[in-house]
């Protein structure tokens, strides 16, 4: 641990840099840097994510050398500004922010104003020469200071602003005179009194270390744990602690404060893209209270919106500076906070800006263009887990619509559901399974769980940069912001709109690209990928190492898998096709008839439909690999359970009910995941698997034969646990094989491998190698195997690991590196003793899960498998992988 816990910045020189965001923090980092470069950034200083670690290990205490490093650096800043805190003449106030390594926003808390009392007040006012304004801070201060130092319900304040707004008949808080506020800062103090029994804090070192004590206190808060949850983001990182020079865009017209992106944050377009706001302090633009203005008429060309470049040109002229040094210095879109006192810019915050997939593939693509990035840069600026927006429909142009309203395209795609009009409603109903349109007058941090829930977020507040645009955009959600025209009553359960009410229930689609609100449900139409998207997934393609294949039961998805460029089939699962309407009764004579004989009679006649389902597969895939697993599920799944279906089949099949449900009742399994599935139905009724095998080498002979394809069936066992069940099963499917080639006179290369499911597999793998040409690991079964748990049971229990932190993941939906990763490893290791060329994958569903494509390149494996529409996240996420490797190495050459 570093014996440093505070870091100054100002005046052109900083302690920090922008690389020390892990001690620093993101906002203190990159206040340090701004001060460096020299752009105009309020002197502060930082307190590190190292005392925010210590304060939760002690049981929230400071280290003990903290409180003379603060008050030395404290000192630093009034030497510098020639103010002092406390101070009645000359007092300094100042802003504490959080900040931690990754960009949270609206997650943590925050404090202005700090250092205001009955006695500084006068000094402001002397200072400013403005009753009004100094007023108009210290309501602000009390009211934010209540609510997140002092715990105070925070509309309990907010009631007594509106009652003096309607008791002077006024509209707009900037309305309210210098006595309107000093008789709601009066009113304020009487209500924090009676509703918490304390005075509000006078002492401004009081007031200090109460606010320092917040921010680190809200890095448990609920919302942040939530946001940490869904963006993956570790709980022991900690938050670094801002403490900076106050500067006030609310001291007039000739003042400001605003929000801005060096980019346009949904599309990627290259123009200044931002909103600000005249006489005004910045939560007043991010948390949507006011509608804020663009700060130029790049979108706004014929509109009568104030834009700043019109109302304060020389501040924007500067803040346009401004955007192109940030761009030029971080080789990266901004995402930036200014505000403007009695005409001269501030900056307070910038950082890499949260993005939709589409404009994160634009960008990074233009900047190669711009010469400001390479092709790996570009590669690794755009996340895996974001491209899952691109891969989905989008609404049907040509569909009719009923477009009710209109509001700000705050987060692109498309979005239908049921709408629900809070936070809570949003989660319940999603964990029905219900989609659900979030609909809120604005969103506040509170919201997060139900806008993760929650299809699209509807808000009748806020701009393009509120609380609402910039999480949605962060977490790929459709939003329409500041769609001023609904009334939401909240009591009621209903929005109103030009003569239309909508109730809690009713269906209603988002546009988040036009920001219309549909009524009804839209059609939707295919994804359409070309362009830069398909320029950034050559690069992809250009750098990884590891082999993409898709998950694919029916030609269809073969085609799907293929147009998102998956390089074969990594699994395709035969017990899906026996269920198919025209061979399920056959599958059903075949699981009844108690004689070998029997059983062939019934496999000949869906032989014939297997053989075409597989030819399809193999001409959709044009000569790839295709991995085809033999049957697996128990034979029970294949007939009803229920009286009624039992007595309809016995009606089809002509065979009693006693006897179907005597078979029901032989084949039920207390367990089946562990019971007569897999390889143990093919070495008891080795007939079936006979029947898979010729199906599909006669479709592979008779396409090479025909048609001229090349190809290499890939033959997969599943559930081994012993080399002997292995072999057993592989001499009859070798033979099948010879006797199919030998009729068509064809020879075909095909392989004979196995699913490794179950640790035993996993940890005699070399046994395993000898008969086995390829391994691809289930990594469903083998988690469930590994862990003893049941993946259908699961889900009543395992989100309570992730919430409680016993798991930091689903190991289902990310691979537990530490457990079944290791077994992995180790079939790896082993099998290759045995067989040096062993060609090894997966095909769970961790195919597609980055972080668990990462760990398979480094595991050493050929290719993953996944669904069709995740196989470009599974293409990047390899990509990464081999970037991430090769910078690793690098960064090491470069240390020896």
């Amino acid at each position: 641990m570093s014996a440093k816990f505070v870091y100054f910045f100002g005046n052109g020189a900083a302690e920090g840099t922008a690389e020390m965001k892990n001690l620093l923090g993101g906002k203190g980092a990159n206040l340090a840097e701004m001060t460096s470069i020299g752009l105009p950034v309020p002197p502060g200083f930082t307190i590190t994510t190292e005392v925010c670690t210590e304060f939760y290990k002690n049981d929230r205490n400071y280290p003990s050398s903290l409180k003379d490093e603060v008050n030395a650096n404290l000192a630093k800043v009034e030497q510098l500004l020639g103010k002092k805190f406390g101070d009645p003449d000359m007092p300094l106030l100042f802003s504490v922010r959080s900040g931690a390594r990754a960009s949270m926003p609206g997650m943590m808390d925050t404090v202005l104003n700090l250092g205001l009392n009955e006695t500084t007040i006068q000094g402001i006012i002397k200072q400013s020469g403005d009753e009004r304004f100094a007023y108009d801070a210290y309501r602000r201060f009390i009211q934010m200071y209540a609510n997140v130092v002092m715990g105070m319900d925070g509309s309990l304040l907010e009631e007594l602003l509106e009652q003096k707004k309607e008791e002077m008949n006024v509209h707009l808080d900037t309305e309210l005179t210098a006595e309107d506020w000093k008789d709601l800062v009066g009113k304020y103090k009487a209500k924090i009194q009676e509703t918490l029994d304390q005075e509000f804090p006078d002492d401004p070192q009081e007031q200090l270390w109460g606010a320092i004590g917040a921010v680190f206190g809200s890095w448990m808060n609920q919302r942040a744990i939530t946001y940490r949850r869904l963006h993956n983001i570790p709980a022991d990182w900690g938050t670094a602690v801002n403490v900076q020079a106050m500067v006030f865009g609310n001291m007039g017209d000739d003042c400001a404060t605003g929000v801005a992106f060096t980019r346009d944050p949904s599309t990627g377009e290259n123009y200044f893209y931002g909103e600000y706001l005249v006489n005004a302090q910045g939560e007043d633009v991010v948390a949507g209270i006011r509608t804020p203005q663009p700060i130029n008429r790049a979108k706004h060309k014929d509109g009568d919106l104030p834009a700043m470049e019109d109302v304060l040109p020389e501040c924007y002229q500067q803040l346009a500076k401004i955007r192109d040094i940030l761009e030029k210095h971080y080789k990266d879109m901004q995402d930036i906070e200014f505000t403007i006192e009695k005409g001269k810019l501030f900056m307070l915050q910038t950082r890499n800006g949260k993005r939709t997939s589409r404009a994160s593939i634009k960008i990074a693509v233009d900047m190669v263009k711009e010469g400001l990035i390479d092709e790996k840069t570009a590669v690794l600026r755009v996340s895996p887990d974001q491209l899952d927006q691109l891969l989905h429909p989008s609404l049907d142009p040509k569909a009719p619509r009923k477009v009710i309203a209109k509001g700000l395209p705050a987060s692109p795609g498309a979005a239908a559901g049921s709408v629900v009009f809070s936070a809570d409603e949003a989660e319940a109903a999603a964990k029905l399974g219900l989609k659900v349109i979030l609909v809120r007058i604005e969103t506040s941090p509170e919201d997060i769980h139900g806008m993760n829930a929650a299809q699209g977020i509807l808000t009748a507040r806020g701009g393009m940069t509120s609380h609402a645009a910039v999480v949605a955009r962060g977490m790929g959600k459709c939003c329409v912001a500041g769609c001023g025209a609904i009334k939401v009553d909240y009591a009621a359960n209903e929005f109103s709109v030009n003569g239309v009410t909508v109730k809690k229930g009713d269906t209603i689609t988002l546009d988040g690209g036009t920001g219309e609100v549909i009524l009804g449900q839209v059609p939707t139409v295919p994804p359409q990928l070309t362009g830069d998207f398909k320029t950034i997934m050559d690069w992809v393609d250009k750098y990884r190492r590891l082999g993409v294949r898709a998950n694919a039961d029916t030609p269809k998805d073969a085609r799907t898998a293929r147009d998102f460029g998956a390089e074969g089939i990594g699994l395709t699962r035969t017990e899906h096709m026996f269920f198919e309407a025209d061979r399920i009764a056959a599958v059903r004579e075949m699981i009844l008839s108690e004689e070998v004989e029997g059983r062939k009679k019934a496999l000949a006649k869906i032989l014939p439909m297997q053989k075409g389902d597989f030819i399809g597969i193999f001409r959709e895939m044009k000569g790839l690999p295709v991995t085809i697993r033999l049957l697996d599920p128990p034979l029970h799944e294949f007939l009803p359970q229920e009286d009624r279906d039992i007595e309809a089949l016995s009606k089809t099949m002509g065979v009693s009910v006693e006897k179907l449900k005597h078979k029901v009742e032989y084949l039920h399994e207390f367990n089946p995941m562990l019971g007569h599935r897999g390889c143990r139905l093919g070495v008891t009724f080795p007939e079936i698997y006979d029947m898979q095998v010729q199906a599909i080498m006669e479709a592979a002979c008779e396409l090479n034969k025909n048609e001229g394809f090349s190809i290499v069936p890939e033959i997969m066992i599943p559930l081994v646990a012993t080399l002997e069940e292995l072999t057993s099963i592989k001499a009859n499917a070798v033979q099948i094989c010879n006797e199919v080639m030998e009729r068509y006179n064809v020879k075909v290369k095909y392989m004979i491998g196995t699913m490794i499911e179950l640790p035993r597999a996993a940890l005699c793998a070399d046994e395993i190698a000898r008969e086995a040409e390829f391994f691809s690991f289930g990594t469903n079964d083998l988690t469930q195997t590994t862990f003893g748990l049941s993946r259908d049971d699961a889900g009543k229990f395992l989100p309570f690991y992730v919430e409680k932190g016993i798991l930091q993941e689903d190991p289902f939906v990310s691979i537990d590196q530490s457990g079944v990763g290791q077994l992995v490893k180790i079939g790896c290791e082993k099998g290759r003793a045995s067989r040096k060329k062993l060609k090894i994958g997966i095909c769970g569903e961790h195919g597609g899960d980055p972080a668990s494509v990462i760990f398979c390149h480094k595991a050493g494996l050929d290719y993953v498998s996944c669904s069709p529409f995740r196989v470009p996240i599974a293409r990047l996420a390899a990509a990464h992988a081999a970037l991430q490797e090769q910078l690793g190495a690098d960064q090491s050459s470069r240390t020896v």
